[in-house]
C-alpha cells in the first residue's frame, strides 16, 4: 500500500497543469490540492533554513546537488569527482546523509574501495567532517590547491591526509560553506511540471540556479537538441555565470549478484530476454541505455525511488520472468541498478532466476571543447580562485 501511494504521488508530480483535467476525479478534487498544500507549508522552513550560521572546513568543499528530486545523476557525479581528485593525488572525503536505507553510500564504498576516498555518513554532515578530518588530518587548502603547485600522485595520497571534501546532495545542505556549487539536470526532465514538492519534483525555484558555478545537463546523449538548447537557455537565463557541461552514464561491465566482484562481458545480453527491474529516479534512462545493448526483448518493472524489495515485490518478479520464458520460449535474465544491488543484494540472491547488475560510470561529453579535463581544470579554477571566502568564518573545530 505504502509504495503503491508513493507510485501515486511521483506520477501526479509528474503531471502538467495542462494535464490535470485528464486526471480521475477523486485526484482532481482531493489529492491534488493536499500535494500543493503540503508544498506551501513545506517551502517556509526551507527558507528558514538558510538563515542559519554556516560552517567551514579547512579543506575546499564541492557540493554536487541539484533543483529537483530523483535522477539527476548526483551518486555518479560524486564517484566521478572522487576519482578525477585521487588521480590528482588528493585525498578526497566524501559526506553523505545515507538517505533512505543508504544505498548510495553503499555503492559509493563498494566502487571506490580501490581509491584514497573516506566517506562520511550522517545527517549532520559538519560533525561527521569533523570527526573524520581529525581522525586521518587534512591537507589545508593553500598547500593542496596553490595555482602554481604541480599536484604529486602519490605524496599526498601515501600521507592518508584528506585534500578536499565532497558534499552529496549538497544544495539544500546549507550548514556547510563550500566553494564550488555544482548543480546537476536531468536532460530527460530537467523541472518537471515546475510545482514544488511534493506537488512536483521542485526543491528549490529555478532562480536558485545562480548560486550554481557549474551546472551539468545529465542524460545528455538521451535528449534531443531542441530539448537540450531549451534547457540550455533556462540555465542562461537564470545563471549566466555559470559554466555548463554535459554528461552520460556509460555501461562498463555486468556482474551477478551472487558473484559482485567479477566482470561479465556487456555483450552477455545479447539476444537474450531481459527484465529491467529498478527503483530509481530515472528509470527511463536505465531502460533505454539497456536497449542500446542489444537484448532480444526488454521488459520492466519500475519501483519508486529507493524502495526496498519485499517478498510481494521479489514474487512479482519472479512471475513475471516466468511469463515472459512462457511467453517467448527463452530464458529471461533480471537486469538491475547498482544502487538497487546494493540497497539490498540479500533480497535479489533469493530470486530463482538469474540476476544480473549492469555497472556505469559519469562521462563527461565532448561538447564544444568541453570535456572532462576542462571540467576538472574548471572545479580547480574555481576552488583557487574562491579560497578566500572563508575567511569570515568561524573556525570549523570550534563552532
Amino acid at each position: 500500500m505504502e509504495e503503491k501511494a508513493r507510485q501515486l504521488v511521483a506520477r501526479l508530480a509528474a503531471t502538467p497543469d495542462s494535464a490535470v483535467r485528464d486526471l480521475p476525479f477523486v485526484h482532481r478534487a482531493l489529492t491534488l490540492p493536499l500535494l500543493s498544500a503540503a508544498s506551501a507549508a513545506l517551502r517556509v522552513p526551507r527558507r528558514l533554513s538558510r538563515l542559519r550560521p554556516r560552517r567551514a572546513l579547512p579543506v575546499p568543499v564541492v557540493s554536487v546537488g541539484n533543483l529537483t528530486w530523483g535522477g539527476n545523476g548526483k551518486t555518479p557525479m560524486v564517484d566521478f569527482l572522487a576519482r578525477g581528485f585521487h588521480r590528482l593525488g588528493i585525498s578526497p572525503l566524501l559526506l553523505t546523509r545515507g538517505y533512505a536505507g543508504g544505498d548510495e553510500p553503499k555503492m559509493l564504498r563498494r566502487r571506490l574501495s580501490d581509491t584514497s576516498a573516506k566517506i562520511g555518513v550522517g545527517a549532520n554532515r559538519g560533525a561527521v567532517a569533523s570527526s573524520i578530518l581529525q581522525k586521518y588530518g587534512y591537507i589545508r587548502h593553500s598547500e593542496t590547491f596553490c595555482a602554481e603547485k604541480k599536484l604529486s600522485a602519490t605524496s599526498e595520497l601515501e600521507s592518508g591526509k584528506i585534500g578536499v571534501a565532497i558534499l552529496d546532495d549538497g544544495m539544500q545542505h546549507w550548514s556547510l560553506l563550500r566553494d564550488v556549487e555544482i548543480v546537476m539536470v536531468n536532460g530527460l526532465a530537467p523541472w518537471g511540471n515546475a510545482h514544488f514538492i511534493p506537488r512536483g519534483p521542485m526543491r528549490e525555484p529555478l532562480s536558485a540556479l545562480g548560486r550554481a558555478d557549474i551546472v551539468v545537463i545529465h542524460n545528455a546523449d538521451l535528449a534531443s537538441e531542441v530539448q537540450l538548447k531549451a534547457i540550455r537557455s533556462t540555465i542562461e537565463d537564470n545563471a549566466a555565470a555559470c559554466s555548463v557541461f554535459y554528461s552520460r552514464l556509460v555501461p562498463s561491465h555486468i556482474f551477478e549478484v551472487k558473484q559482485p566482484l567479477q566482470k561479465l562481458p556487456l555483450n552477455l545480453l545479447n539476444d537474450k530476454m531481459v527484465l529491467c527491474v529498478s527503483a530509481i529516479g530515472c528509470p527511463n534512462a536505465f531502460v533505454h541505455t539497456v536497449r542500446e545493448m542489444g537484448p532480444l526483448k526488454i521488459d520492466r518493472l519500475d519501483f519508486s525511488d529507493h524502495h526496498f524489495f519485499n517478498a510481494q515485490d521479489l514474487e512479482i518478479i519472479q512471475e513475471t520472468v516466468r511469463n515472459l520464458m512462457d511467453q517467448h520460449g527463452k530464458d529471461t535474465v533480471v537486469l538491475v541498478t547498482e544502487k538497487d544491488y546494493d540497497r539490498h543484494p540479500e533480497a535479489l540472491r533469493t530470486l530463482d532466476a538469474k540476476v544480473l547488475v549492469l555497472s556505469s560510470s559519469l562521462q563527461i561529453m565532448n561538447h564544444k571543447e568541453q570535456g572532462e579535463d576542462e571540467f576538472m581544470r574548471k572545479v580547480k579554477e574555481i576552488i583557487v580562485v574562491t579560497g578566500h571566502a572563508k575567511s569570515h568564518v568561524v573556525d570549523w573545530a570550534t563552532s
